[in-house]
C-alpha cells in the first residue's frame, strides 16, 4: 500500500532552496513574481560533441510528468522524492566506469506553464539540485501542460508557456543555431555514440518542426552516431487513460507521420511520458538492410497524480498501414490496473557499445518495483551466432 510519508516534506520544502542554493533563493526573492530566474547551469557542463567521440560506455536518466498539486505554492513534494532518489543514484555511479552523464525529462514540468510562479516556486529549485548537487546537465522537452495543450501556434497560453520555458531553460538547452530550431522547444545534442532529439509532440503536425527533425536525422554521421533517441511527451503507443481504446490526435499523428521517419533512420529509442505510469513497447520491422527494433519507454512517474492501465490500444489500422515492413508490436512491460501499483519512478538507461539496458528505479513507497519481474531489461535482440552487429 502507498505510504503517506510525503507529508513530512511540506514543512521543510520551503527551506530547501535556501539551504542548498542560497544564491538562487536570494535572486528569486528579489525577482518579480511574474518573472523567472533561470535554472542554474550544470556544475559539470555537457562536453562538446567532438570531445565525447570516443565514449562508448555511459548512462543517463529519463523520466517525465513532474507537475504537482500545489504548483506555484510550494515545492513539488512527490517530485522531491524522485529527485532525492536520483541524487543517490548519481552519487553512487559517479566513481564507477558507468557514470550518469545527464537527465532527460519528457514534459509536463508543472501544472500550467503559462504561470511563471509555478516554475519559479515549485520546479526550478528542484532542477537546480540536479545540476548543482548532482552536477549533471538537464534537458526538458515540453508537455501539453507546459504549452497550453493547443496546436495553434498563436494561442495565448502556448505563447506564454513557451516564453516561460525558454526563460527557465536558457542555461540548459542548446542555443538557437544548428542544433536548435528557432522559436521552438526542439533541439538535439550528441554524446558518445548516441544522438538525442527533443521535439514538441503537442504539435506533431507542424511541418516546420517535422522538417527540421528530418534534416537532423538525414544529416547525421551514422558512423559517429550509430544510435539515435528521441524524447518527447505523447507516446504513440500506451495503455493508460490517454491510450487504451481511444487514441489522441497527437498519438495518431506520431503513428502516421513520425514512426515511418523513425524506421527510415533506424531510431533505436523513444522516451515519452503523458501517461503517469511505466510501460515498455518494442516495435520490430524489416527493411532492405535487415531486421530492426525501436523501443518505446513510457515513464511518467515523476510526481504527477498516478494513472492505471485501462486496456490495450487499437493497433489494427497501424499494423495494416505498415504491413509492407512486417511491423510487429510487443507490449513488453504493462502497467498495473491499480494506480498504487504504478509508483513514482525514473529510468536509468545504460549504454555499453551497441548494447542498451534499462533500469527502472522507484522512489519512496514504490521500492521493489519490478515491471519485468525484475527492474532491468535488455533492449537488444539476441544476435544469431556469427552475425555482425548492426548500426
Amino acid at each position: 500500500m502507498r505510504s503517506h510519508s510525503t507529508n513530512w516534506l511540506r514543512c521543510a520544502l520551503a527551506a530547501v532552496a535556501v539551504a542548498v542554493l542560497p544564491g538562487f533563493a536570494a535572486a528569486q526573492a528579489a525577482a518579480p513574481t511574474d518573472s523567472i530566474v533561470p535554472s542554474l547551469p550544470p556544475r559539470t557542463p555537457l562536453p562538446s560533441e567532438a570531445a565525447t567521440a570516443n565514449i562508448r560506455k555511459f548512462s543517463f536518466i529519463a523520466y517525465g510528468d513532474t507537475r504537482g498539486r500545489h504548483d506555484g505554492v510550494e515545492l513539488q513534494a512527490e517530485h522531491t522524492l524522485v529527485i532525492e532518489s536520483m541524487l543517490r543514484t548519481i552519487k553512487a555511479a559517479a566513481t564507477t566506469a558507468d557514470p550518469i552523464r545527464f537527465v532527460l525529462q519528457s514534459g509536463d514540468a508543472i501544472q500550467d506553464g503559462s504561470i511563471a510562479k509555478q516554475l519559479s516556486v515549485s520546479y526550478i529549485p528542484l532542477i537546480n539540485r540536479l545540476t548543482q548537487d548532482g552536477g549533471v546537465p538537464y534537458f526538458l522537452s515540453v508537455g501539453n501542460h507546459d504549452v497550453g495543450s493547443s496546436t495553434d501556434l498563436t494561442n495565448a497560453k502556448r505563447v506564454a508557456g513557451l516564453r516561460n520555458y525558454f526563460a527557465a531553460n536558457t542555461r540548459l538547452i542548446p542555443p538557437e543555431g544548428p542544433r536548435r530550431l528557432a522559436g521552438y522547444p526542439t533541439y538535439g545534442f550528441g554524446f558518445g555514440n548516441w544522438f538525442f532529439i527533443a521535439f514538441d509532440s503537442d504539435i506533431p503536425g507542424d511541418s516546420l518542426q517535422f522538417d527540421w527533425v528530418k534534416r537532423q536525422l538525414e544529416g547525421l554521421d551514422r558512423h559517429r552516431y550509430p544510435n539515435v533517441a528521441l524524447f518527447f511527451h505523447h507516446p504513440p503507443f500506451s495503455s493508460g487513460p490517454h491510450g487504451g481504446a481511444t487514441i489522441e490526435s497527437q498519438a495518431a499523428t506520431i503513428r502516421a507521420k513520425w514512426m515511418p521517419l523513425f524506421r527510415k533512420h533506424h531510431v533505436r529509442l523513444l522516451l515519452a511520458g503523458h501517461e503517469h505510469l511505466f510501460e515498455h513497447w518494442t516495435e520490430r520491422y524489416t527493411d532492405e538492410t535487415g531486421q530492426h527494433r525501436i523501443d518505446e519507454i513510457v515513464s511518467g512517474g515523476g510526481g504527477a497524480p498516478l494513472y492505471a492501465y485501462t486496456g490495450e490500444p487499437n493497433l489494427r489500422e497501424y499494423m495494416s498501414a505498415n504491413a509492407a515492413e512486417h511491423v510487429t508490436l510487443q507490449h513488453v512491460a504493462r502497467p498495473s490496473s491499480d494506480p498504487g501499483g504504478n509508483p513514482f519512478h525514473y529510468v536509468v538507461v545504460h549504454v555499453d557499445g551497441d548494447d542498451l539496458n534499462v533500469e527502472v528505479i522507484a522512489a519512496d513507497w514504490g521500492r521493489g518495483f519490478a515491471p519485468y519481474r525484475s527492474n532491468t531489461a535488455s533492449l537488444v535482440d539476441p544476435r544469431p551466432q556469427g552475425a555482425p552487429q548492426k548500426p
